[in-house]
């Protein structure tokens, strides 16, 4: 395949969606219920919603929408601190858009910008390197938040930073990784999961090696998969054949971008800024064990978590939001309270509204609308 047309073939996705619908219905038959695989990627569940996947799907089969989106589960209390530093004199915020509007205890980064705050919209680390290089008496700090995805540019842009003696230019480290996560939502003994379809675009930097435990030790099978149409419903077709056959295994079907050890100087640059922090709050899942990174030692100069005396204080979330719930797979989004009515894109309550790859955010910009037609070409 060389084009996206490819990726989105009428005639192709008819004849997965019988497939998947044939096997799934074998395996419900044999479980007494419909099989649970869950998308760990936000980038899936805009995929799913957009292209309205599920509508295609059989009743014999379901997605569980999974904690992938990095903006989704920043915990209230870490953006609380963030609008601490973005109001302290003669600061630069520089964060991502999406960023900017997840809801804090009191307020947003947005909110705080409106009452005064210097906060910059940027679409890189390094646009933050330029301004901390174009306001030497200013001191920027970048919201540094995602996956693995994320973190070699963070990582090698403190590298730049530090060879050019920029100490002006720090994070505020809030970058999180997946396998921790992963193992976390396994050890749930209130979530039901029988396959993942695995996160593409971390997998790039980490390769697919280390999902070996979930095979390995829970047994479930996990397919990496890609992001358009086709890969979705490929890469579950694949997962449903390994649960029809007993089998358990870590399978690439992203394959044309993923390889099996990942990028290894991407990762080098990771493990020289970054080290694992013992714990890290996850928005709707609490504390996670080695899911966050912080900055070494030898990087104190470009941390803003050194420089600045931040509150660090827990947030609870607020009266009626379930997005908890919702990133565990145990609710649906349009059966929490608060969805589509105090909490929607313009006026999120909880932060899965946020980013578009927040599953209430995709649910409610697509879910309502059917585009089944569009996909399969039908009339």
């Amino acid at each position: 395949m060389q084009f996206v047309d490819e990726f989105r073939n009428p005639k192709i996705a008819r004849r997965l969606v019988d497939d998947i619908s044939r096997v799934s219905h074998r395996m419900a038959d044999r479980l007494g219920r419909p099989v649970q695989v869950m998308e760990v990627c936000g980038g899936h569940t805009h995929t799913i919603f957009r292209y309205g996947l599920a509508g295609m799907l059989p009743s014999s089969v379901e997605f569980v929408h999974g904690p992938g989106c990095p903006v989704c589960v920043l915990p209230m209390g870490r953006v609380d601190d963030c609008v601490d530093i973005a109001r302290q004199p003669g600061v630069i915020l520089a964060t991502f858009g999406d960023a900017a509007r997840v809801p804090g205890s009191r307020h947003s980064l947005l909110e705080a910008k409106a009452a005064g705050a210097d906060v910059r919209i940027v679409y890189s680390p390094l646009d933050a390197l330029q301004l901390a290089r174009a306001n030497p008496d200013r001191e920027v700090v970048f919201f540094a938040l995602g996956f693995e995805t994320t973190m070699p540019s963070t990582a090698l842009t403190v590298l730049q930073a530090q060879s050019e003696g920029l100490h002006n230019f720090s994070l505020f480290c809030n970058h999180i990784t997946i396998v921790p996560t992963l193992r976390a939502l396994l050890d749930d003994g209130h979530l039901l999961l029988d396959g993942f379809l695995g996160p593409g675009h971390v997998s790039v930097i980490i390769g697919c090696r280390p999902y070996d435990f979930i095979a390995e030790q829970y047994h479930k099978p996990m397919v990496v998969a890609g992001f358009e149409p086709l890969d979705i419903l490929q890469s579950l077709h694949m997962v449903l054949v390994q649960l029809d056959e007993s089998r358990a295994q870590v399978q690439n079907q992203y394959a044309r971008v993923v390889s099996e050890t990942g990028n290894s100087f991407a990762l080098e640059a990771v493990d020289k800024v970054f080290e694992l922090r013992e714990s890290f709050e996850w928005r709707g899942l609490g504390d996670i064990p080695h899911s966050g990174v912080r900055m070494r030692a030898p990087f104190a100069l470009f941390d803003a978590e050194q420089k600045f005396r931040l509150p660090g204080v827990r947030a609870a979330e607020p009266q009626g939001c379930q997005c908890g719930d919702v990133i565990r797979g145990r609710i649906k989004p349009a059966q929490c309270s608060s969805y589509g009515t105090t909490c929607t894109p313009q006026t999120p309550i909880g932060a899965l509204m946020v980013s578009s790859e927040g599953a209430c955010a995709a649910h409610y910009q697509y879910g309502r609308v059917s585009l089944i037609q569009d996909v399969l070409g039908a009339h």
